[in-house]
């Protein structure tokens, strides 16, 4: 059975790709089989596993206006057991000429539903309440969001929660949020610590208890097309994401 996960955040600049990338990453060392669906018109999960847009033939734009399967547009990476479906810009396109479409919101679960034999799929959502956020909702079983340890972090969230809400009532009744993952963490500041504290009470009990730091080595990683495990996986954020990942293998069991 497929387990899906939505890394969802209509808030850019969280480290939503970063994110995704990297627990990706490492559910794959983990011998996971697992497939990393760049759903972010942005493309950055793209290009963050070395994939070069310009070479690409098809991609999840083809597969959502249904010219084309997702299994078709599938790239191994050079991670064992990680595999990607990229994108490029044009998705932004794909989404206004979906607008009047049939079955809009369920183009992505149908062709999820296509490939049955990876034991996670992780969605790569795009910063905004937009009709591929809400497929992404509709596809997944699970929402992993990371929220961003600084003053307007649970600005906005209500919406997000919102929109689940409404997913669940009439599209997705298995929706769960699997954790809230607090990230650009900075010790040496008590901002950090406080907006920590302000977001465990906002989610009791779904808040990981590993966080992800600001991270030089987290930032320089996605220019070299690797995730920050392949890239220095002695870096505090490696290490970061390797203990987010084990918390996340014990939530979906």
């Amino acid at each position: 059975m497929t387990t899906v996960i939505s890394v969802t955040n209509q808030k850019g600049g969280v480290g939503k790709t970063t994110t995704a990338v990297n627990v990706a990453y490492y559910l794959a060392k983990a011998g996971k089989k697992v497939l990393l669906i760049d759903f972010d018109p942005q493309g950055n999960a793209t290009s963050g596993l070395g994939v070069d847009k310009q070479e690409l033939q098809s991609t999840m734009t083809e597969v959502l206006m249904g010219s084309t399967t997702l299994s078709e547009i599938i790239l191994p990476t050079e991670h064992k057991n990680l595999f990607l479906a990229p994108t490029t810009p044009h998705l932004a396109n794909t989404e206004v000429e979906l607008a009047g479409a049939q079955h809009k919101f369920t183009r992505l679960k149908q062709a999820i539903e296509t490939v049955p034999d990876y034991d996670v799929v992780i969605i790569d959502s795009p910063p905004s309440l937009s009709l591929l956020t809400v497929n992404g909702l509709i596809a997944a079983k699970y929402v992993l969001l990371p929220v961003q340890a600084e003053f307007y972090a649970l600005e906005g969230l209500g919406q997000l929660l919102e929109t689940m809400k409404l997913v669940r009532k009439s599209m997705n009744p298995t929706l769960d949020l699997l954790g809230v993952l607090p990230t650009m963490m900075d010790s040496r500041t008590t901002l950090s610590g406080q907006v920590f504290e302000e977001i465990k009470k906002h989610f009791p009990g779904k808040v990981f208890e590993h966080t992800i730091p600001r991270n030089i080595r987290l930032a320089e990683a996605p220019s070299h097309g690797l995730p920050v495990g392949a890239y220095d996986r002695w870096s505090k954020g490696a290490r970061a994401y390797k203990a987010v990942t084990k918390e996340i293998i014990d939530r979906i069991g």
